[in-house]
């Protein structure tokens, strides 16, 4: 119980949110790094994936997509990217303040790392959402004249979304959760609180900083699925 009186001591404490390294500075950190990761992993992944399952093809090329990123540990693709260092102009360990802007020391390295951890269920859940549509939709679609512009656009996209929203729901959680890995090569996010508090023997505060990331995965997972309700298909809402 000491821990946890320790942990709801440094969360209701004003001190612990305020000011440089406070948790609200943490936070905002987080969230941007994992908000900008998710968008360029849709910005990647998206676009290929819709394409091939409205062709039809590059099925092995989804699925071994999403095994392969499965199978690499984020961590170890975290700590390559650090050490490759290919954004530092000065030639230090890590990419400066000055050229991450607000995502800190190590955050491009952190942004690519986490892109790619988001693409295989992107992908994934994309591609298969387009091929899943009923052949005889298709076909209807197409005797009615529609092109394949026009197929894709208002047959197949609406009928994926709910599918493809799932995907991007997955991936945004995942992020989030991951990005605390950040601190361990000095990146930025709630990642710190827990790391510090965990090497200084400061358990209470290491708690702390998991509950808050908990809580807000928690409260991402709620919004995510909203959304998701939202840009379903209307008959297709629960």
């Amino acid at each position: 119980m000491t821990v946890l009186s320790d942990a709801w001591a440094f969360l209701t404490d004003p001190a612990s949110w305020t000011g440089s390294g406070g948790m609200l500075q943490l936070l905002g950190q987080q969230l941007l790094i994992t908000l900008v990761a998710l968008l360029l992993a849709l910005l990647v992944g998206l676009p290929v994936a819709l394409w091939l399952g409205h062709l039809g093809r590059g099925g092995f090329l989804a699925v071994n997509v999403s095994n392969v990123g499965r199978a690499i540990p984020t961590f170890a693709l975290l700590a390559l990217l650090v050490a490759a260092d290919p954004w530092d102009v000065t030639g230090g360990l890590f990419p400066g303040t000055a050229y991450a802007g607000p995502f800190g020391r190590a955050g491009v390295s952190t942004l690519v790392a986490l892109a790619l951890f988001a693409l295989p269920p992107i992908i994934t859940n994309a591609y298969t959402a387009v091929r899943e549509v009923p052949a005889d939709v298709r076909e209807s679609a197409t005797g009615l004249g529609m092109s394949g512009s026009q197929l894709f656009w208002r047959t197949e996209l609406p009928l994926a979304m709910p599918l493809i929203a799932t995907g991007v729901r997955l991936a945004l959680v995942q992020i989030w959760a991951t990005a605390t890995i950040a601190a361990l090569v000095a990146g930025p996010g709630l990642g710190r609180v827990i790391t510090d508090g965990f090497y200084r023997t400061l358990y209470g505060q290491g708690i702390a900083g998991a509950l808050v990331v908990a809580l807000v995965a928690l409260v991402l997972e709620l919004l995510a699925a909203l959304a998701q309700r939202l840009v379903a298909p209307a008959h297709l809402r629960a």
